[in-house]
């Protein structure tokens, strides 16, 4: 069994910055595949915002948000954060962690929420403009 729990997510102005940050524990961590964050907007459907491979720690990004948001492991505190950069509108949503202990062979697999089978229970972020 794998707890992820986020936090981090407020109240911002368009152009700020924020980091969440998401925990993740249990036996099986170590040997998850990836951990991927994702977002949901009321009404829409949960969407792909980034990844990070935990072995090899390659990142990568959905085009809305490449060049603004960058993941990365936080080794001291043993978690992984997703530093947000220039806020817009557009990126309020909830925003998930999740981790994949499941071996695809196609990476794209990782791009999908259904790619990952733990799930934080999400932390929200609201750009006003």
């Amino acid at each position: 069994q794998v707890r992820v729990v986020e936090s981090g997510g407020g109240l911002v102005q368009a152009g700020d910055s924020l980091r969440l940050s998401c925990a993740a524990s249990g036996r099986t961590v170590s040997s998850s595949q990836a951990l991927g964050w994702f977002r949901q907007a009321p009404g829409k459907e949960r969407e792909f915002v980034a990844a990070i491979w935990l072995s090899a720690g390659s990142t990568n990004y959905a085009d809305s948000v490449k060049a603004r948001f960058t993941v990365s492991r936080d080794n001291a505190k043993n978690t992984y954060s997703l530093l947000m950069n220039n806020l817009k509108p557009e990126d309020t949503a909830r925003y998930y962690c999740a981790v994949s202990t499941l071996t695809y062979k196609i990476p794209n697999y990782y791009y999908a929420a259904r790619g990952y089978d733990y799930w934080g229970q999400g932390t929200q972020v609201t750009v006003s403009s």
